[in-house]
């Protein structure tokens, strides 16, 4: 059976959204969003303040394993934190070199890495003796910064680091996230590494999933922005009648509950509006609501739209 699993996505895929996502099911495991390796060794409260989860034997309420991400460019610094994490025995460790945002990009961080397959393998080489071999030990990348000239190179590269696994999204950095997404090559680096290679990127629907993984190989995926946009999508993958928007209206209130509790009253309306936003391309329903929770900054007037909605029964108003 495929493996299917719910991607990193920096600013996006908290633990809150995590927990939502994985509640309604169909994951294998997910990812964190990164965290950030620079210059010292980080206290064991940063890590599970990304990672909440770690602190539940490192799975979401769910059950879902959860693997921490790690982002740097430093093979000494990234190898001292994979052991302080270790200790903290998550799921699995993974090292990003895939963020495409120009903020990483421009501090050494991310896909920019993917100029240099040396550093790569230095940074591989440096990180695996300190992840046990019970953790699974993975990396995420991009094809490359422009052109996808050097993909086949830093794939190589991490794999004889020591990588048990490999993610790629089948697009450079400069790509961004525009369409399409190059699939072609994703079949090239599995052709080209002797590990388990996870197809990522492009990934929206059923039709989408089975020609992805036709044009790859892979029997794996990662979801991304298509599993935020469509929360049912992963168990769709897997043949399940799941509905439409009546069954996705517990989880959107599952997350607002959650937000709630974790974000000042100023900052949830935008947690939801942002998750709306990409909600819209699946669902009508949330186009509608997007709209009017849109213009509103107060929470309690949000929980009030929500409320009328049918999506609230029991949540209290705040102003």
């Amino acid at each position: 059976m495929s493996r299917i699993l719910l991607a990193p996505m920096e600013g996006l895929a908290d633990d809150v959204l995590r927990d939502v996502l994985t509640g309604i099911g169909g994951y294998d495991w997910c990812v964190t969003e990164f965290v950030r390796v620079s210059g010292t060794v980080l206290p064991s409260r940063y890590f599970t303040r990304v990672c909440p989860e770690l602190k539940n034997g490192s799975r979401t309420g769910s059950g879902t394993p959860v693997r921490v991400q790690l982002m740097g460019s430093d093979p000494g610094c990234l190898a001292e934190n994979a052991a302080r994490l270790a200790a903290l025995n998550p799921a699995g460790i993974d090292l990003n070199f895939g963020c495409p945002a120009p903020l990483v990009n421009r501090h050494g961080g991310g896909a920019s890495l993917l100029a240099d397959p040396e550093l790569l393998h230095r940074i591989a080489a440096a990180v695996r003796p300190m992840v046990p071999a019970a953790i699974p030990f993975s990396a995420k990348m991009r094809l490359g910064i422009q052109d996808p000239a050097q993909a086949l190179d830093c794939a190589r590269a991490l794999a004889a680091g020591g990588i048990d696994e490999l993610v790629v999204h089948g697009r450079t950095k400069v790509d961004g996230y525009r369409p399409p997404a190059r699939w072609e090559w994703i079949a090239r680096v599995r052709e080209a590494v002797p590990v388990p290679v996870i197809a990522n990127g492009e990934i929206w629907n059923p039709a989408d999933y089975e020609r992805c993984r036709a044009a790859t190989g892979c029997a794996d995926v990662m979801l991304g922005r298509g599993a935020i946009a469509d929360p049912l999508l992963a168990r769709r993958l897997r043949g399940e009648a799941v509905g439409g928007w009546e069954a996705l209206m517990p989880a959107v209130a599952r997350f607002w509950s959650g937000v709630r509790r974790k974000l000042e009253d100023r900052h949830a309306p935008g947690r939801l509006k942002q998750w709306l936003g990409l909600l819209r391309r699946a669902y009508p329903e949330a186009e509608d609501l997007y709209r009017r929770v849109r213009p509103l900054k107060k929470a309690g007037e949000v929980e009030a739209v929500l409320a009328a909605a049918g999506i609230l029964t029991a949540l209290p108003l705040a102003a």
